[in-house]
């Protein structure tokens, strides 16, 4: 009752405290402990005396005076929720008790409560058998540090004749991460109880077990071990129970000869023979669990997993090996995560990384931690699956734990779904072993001993029957040595540190240990470790449900096939990433097909148009042939549209590459056809009508031949470097990843789209070298086409139109290569925009050169050939106006010659006619008279066109004539002769 007020009274004022400050967001000071002081750490003595408040996540250090040490809590850690940490626990500094009265020679002392020595510690004597205890068998440690009895002393009873006692120094975790001896020890007594009664097993020995509490903590299993090995009595096997005690006690015993028998430790690394050689244990080692995952990791369909683990041995050497069983079976470990105290940020972490299938390795109290952060992180549910450690309390996630802030609901919800692999720690056949106890019997007497507790809230309660069996693994194979230790001269009682010889039997015992026990069939492999089948749970609506077994040792899976999963089925073990391939609008392909057919056709017709009238003037003077070429170039680059827009859709894929090679060699070879008979006859124009007068006379006489040997080069040049590129290096199919599309659907999968491409290892390099090419001939047509605007010939009648045809081609084509380089990624687009514009490009070059032909040949007429208008006209006449009109300048300038010819012979004719009227004025009149009487009948004989007889040219008797107003030269006033010269 003091006891209970001590507590009441150091507790009332820190919960009146936590109450103020729950909402402060941090912790009141509290009061040091009696005879002690708080170390506050980073605060000097004036700010510990202003301070009221310490933050959440401050940690406080008692320290007592003197001699005297802390018992209880050490440490506490202010926590979010305004109090300190383990409150319910009271620190004191207290003086300890000689640790002289802690052993006793020939007998054993029991300290209760395990621990320190100090006030209110009873230590209870008794002695081995034979013995006889003087003094008190009681002792009680006080306040002053002192004993309240003298040390008894064990003395020979020499009337003794019973059972010599074997001893087994074991430590039960009552507290800490796994507080498993709260179960198993009473499971472990009661087989010492019964092993005792038997007559057939080690019948002259008893059994007596020496325990203390580890607490599942190294260093305290030190400072034990420590006394058990040098305290009396000897001990003949060591117990340990969690794996991180095992490990330090496992490996330390071997330098004392003593055999190790752990019921609790499930870690990996004690399997190993080397550096644990006398370690033996009936709890399978936790890499059992993991044939078991890769089980169910298979059945389920799961390649990908993810891990989170505690960072301890156990837990590191159970993923090291399962990391080596998933790569045997394909299965890859795309997310490793640890933690040592706060799993925060390594949760955040599983859920940025998409983790599905996650395999957690910790404690049952770091498990609480864990999955808090998993509800907070949203990390359950249909999408997610979780594969735990089977050994924890059933009722784990519901036990109230000051250290989360997660209620009971969240927590149950977080869990809820998850798998547990467990090792079949009882046996579920209904066989009496070797204790003649079935499973159920053994359920019912360890439910007895603990008093009625709830197995959910008792730590160790599944371990129980390991414990139990390990008692009886134990006794049979010590009962096992008696007879070889007697046949040389050895007994079990002779037993101490230094004798191998001993240990050497208990160890070939052991290893050849097989018997029925509670927990199933006891049988050890060459690591020292049980081996045994898997139990497969399933936590469905907060109860935990037998969904299967496995069987390691055959690989037999026993399935119920009673899982349960909050989808319709197992989840992904990612999110599933759906290619789609992206094709192109078929409604766009087949418009645009249609305009390509439609342009192919009229290419046709122009191209049919211009052969059939191929010997009419007017088309011989437009370079038939080298419109031939155009034509067909166009037909070719139509045609080049449709394997443009043929895509996967449409072909194979092992097809595709020949699809590209259709892409390439038409564009190329119809550009090089199109434009390049274009170019030559602009280039030619241009060659001959802006040279010296001197050279274009010389070029004048137009080879057909020389045309056609330009379009030839720059075909050549087109066809071997396509040749070049596609045998250096080849075109092939490469697909185009895009960002991943969520579906508008609620379904847990991505779209990953996906684009194919026609392409090369030096893409980029060969389309520079194409486009640099073609683009210098582009800008070179433009600027022969601006030069020869203005220039007319008959040789090629049609240059002006073919100038506006390259303006057309070489826009669109500077537009178009790097507009579809730009848009490659949108494939409506860039298909739309390069195949318009050769749509476009090509009806224009059409319509431009071939329609105005079709339309004079049409509205004139003109469809007969040069020979047959020779014999209609007599002479060759030019149809062209321009022609006409340059060759009626020349006969005009040549008119204007004969004129100004004439007009100097009127000049020295009316000079000559002026000197003979002179002297005809001097002869006398009758002279004139009888002249005039004789001029009419002279006039009669005088010869057609002169006026007297001087055969002046009656055309210029009067040389105003020729410049009257009313009228021009006629050729009716000229003389026959003068035809010739005025029409030659």
């Amino acid at each position: 009752e003091q006891l209970l007020f001590l507590v009441i009274l150091y507790s009332l004022p820190t919960l009146i405290s936590a109450i103020h400050n729950s909402t402060t967001g941090g912790c009141a000071i509290i009061r040091p402990p009696r005879d002690g002081g708080i170390r506050y750490r980073g605060l000097t003595q004036e700010q510990i005396r202003s301070v009221e408040i310490l933050p959440v996540d401050y940690e406080i250090e008692y320290i007592c005076r003197g001699s005297r040490i802390i018992v209880g809590p050490k440490v506490r850690k202010c926590l979010p929720n305004g109090t300190w940490t383990e409150m319910n626990q009271i620190s004191r500094c207290l003086l300890v008790c000689p640790r002289s009265w802690m052993s006793l020679e020939n007998g054993r002392v029991t300290l209760l409560p395990p621990g320190q020595p100090v006030e209110g510690t009873v230590l209870r004597y008794s002695c081995h058998a034979g013995l006889l205890l003087e003094g008190f068998n009681i002792s009680h440690c006080t306040k002053l540090g002192k004993w309240d009895s003298l040390k008894p002393l064990c003395v020979r009873d020499m009337n003794y004749t019973g059972k010599k006692k074997l001893y087994i120094g074991a430590l039960f975790p009552m507290s800490g991460g796994w507080p498993g001896g709260q179960a198993c020890l009473p499971a472990a007594q009661m087989a010492l109880d019964l092993v005792n009664n038997r007559s057939d097993i080690l019948p002259d020995y008893e059994l007596e077990l020496i325990h203390y509490d580890s607490m599942c903590d190294p260093g305290e299993a030190t400072k034990l071990l420590y006394d058990l090995l040098y305290t009396e009595p000897i001990k003949i096997v060591l117990m340990p129970g969690c794996s991180s005690v095992s490990t330090l006690v496992a490996e330390a015993a071997r330098m004392w000869n003593l055999i190790v028998f752990s019921y609790g430790s499930s870690s990996p690394a004690l399997s190993n023979r080397q550096r644990f050689p006398t370690f033996f244990r009936t709890h399978p080692s936790a890499t059992l669990h993991n044939p078991t995952r890769v089980r169910l990791f298979q059945k389920w369909g799961w390649t990908k997993i993810a891990t989170i683990q505690q960072t301890t041995e156990v837990f590191t050497s159970t993923l090291d090996d399962l990391e080596e069983r998933v790569k045997e079976a394909g299965i890859e470990i795309s997310v490793r995560q640890s933690f040592l105290t706060d799993p925060a940020v390594a949760v955040k972490n599983l859920k940025r990384q998409d983790a599905r299938i996650i395999v957690g390795l910790f404690y049952e109290t770091e498990a609480r931690k864990v999955f808090c952060e998993v509800f907070k992180e949203k990390l359950y549910g249909k999408k997610y699956v979780w594969f735990l450690i089977g050994w924890y309390a059933d009722n784990w996630f519901k036990i109230k734990d000051p250290a989360i802030n997660c209620t009971v609901e969240n927590m149950t919800e977080a869990v809820e779904g998850h798998v547990t692999t467990e090792i079949v720690m009882l046996n579920p056949e209904t066989v009496r072993g070797a204790s003649n106890l079935t499973s159920q019997d053994f359920l019912a007497q360890l439910m007895s001993r603990l008093g009625g507790k709830n197995p959910e809230e008792t730590g160790g309660f599944q371990e129980a029957p390991l414990a139990y069996d390990a008692v009886w693994a134990l006794a049979l194979a010590l009962n096992k040595t008696v007879a070889p230790l007697r046949a040389k001269g050895w007994a079990l009682e002779d037993f101490n540190y230094n004798n191998k010889d001993i240990t050497a039997e208990i160890y070939r015992a052991l290893n050849t240990s097989s018997f029925e026990g509670v927990s199933g069939h006891v049988v050890f492999d060459a690591q020292g470790s049980r081996m045994a089948w898997t139990l497969i749970e399933q936590l469905q609506g907060g109860s935990y449900k037998k969904i299967g077994y496995y069987d390691s040792t055959k690989g037999n899976l026993s399935w119920y096939a009673n899982d349960k999963w909050i989808g319709a089925s197992p989840p992904a073990d990612q999110t599933m990433v759906i290619e789609e391939f992206r094709y192109l609008s078929q409604k766009l392909f087949v418009s645009v097909s249609v305009f390509a057919g439609l342009g192919i056709l009229f290419g046709i017709v122009c191209l049919s148009f211009n052969i059939y009238n191929s010997s009419v003037r007017y088309i011989q003077n437009s370079q038939p042939y080298l419109n031939n070429m155009t034509a067909v170039g166009c037909v070719l680059a139509l045609a080049a549209v449709f394997p443009l827009g043929i895509d996967g859709l449409h072909v194979h894929r092992s097809q595709f590459p020949v699809v590209c090679q259709f892409r390439l060699w038409l564009l190329g070879l119809g550009f090089s056809l199109a434009y390049g008979s274009m170019f030559t006859k602009i280039w030619w124009v241009h060659t001959v009508f802006t040279k010296k007068d001197e050279k274009k006379e010389k070029r004048k006489h137009l080879e057909p031949w020389k045309l056609y040997a330009t379009v030839a080069v720059l075909l050549a040049i087109d066809v071997l470097s396509l040749l070049i590129w596609q045998i250096v290096d080849p075109l092939h199919i490469t697909v185009e990843k895009f960002t991943k599309e969520a579906p508008k659907v609620d379904l847990d999968v991505l779209i990953q789209p996906l684009l194919e491409h026609c392409s090369s290892e030096k893409m980029n390099t060969w389309l520079g070298v194409v486009f640099g090419y073609k683009g210098l001939l582009l800008l070179l047509g433009i600027f022969l086409a601006y030069e020869t605007k203005s220039i007319s010939t008959e040789k090629i009648n049609d240059h002006r139109a073919v100038g506006m045809a390259i303006y057309n081609v070489a826009v669109l084509c500077m537009i178009t290569a790097p507009v579809t380089m730009i848009l490659s990624s949108q494939q409506d687009a860039s298909f739309a925009f390069a195949s318009l514009a050769i749509i476009f490009s090509v009806y224009i070059t059409l319509v431009v050169l071939f329609v105005p032909k079709i339309r004079r040949l049409i509205t004139r007429g003109e469809w007969q050939s040069e020979q047959q208008d020779t014999l209609k006209t007599g002479s060759s006449t030019n149809n062209n106006e321009d022609e006409k009109s340059r060759q009626l300048e020349r006969e005009n300038r040549e008119l204007q010659k004969i004129i100004q010819e004439k007009e100097e012979r009127v000049t020295d004719l009316r000079n000559q006619l002026a000197e003979r009227q002179a002297l005809r004025s001097r002869r006398p009149t009758s002279v004139q008279n009888q002249n005039q009487n004789h001029s009419v009948p002279s006039t009669q004989t005088v010869p057609p066109g002169y006026t007297d007889q001087q055969s002046l040219p009656s055309s210029f008797s009067n040389s105003s004539n020729l410049y009257q107003g009313e009228g021009k030269l006629s050729r009716n006033n000229c003389h026959n002769s003068r035809l010739p010269l005025l029409y030659k």
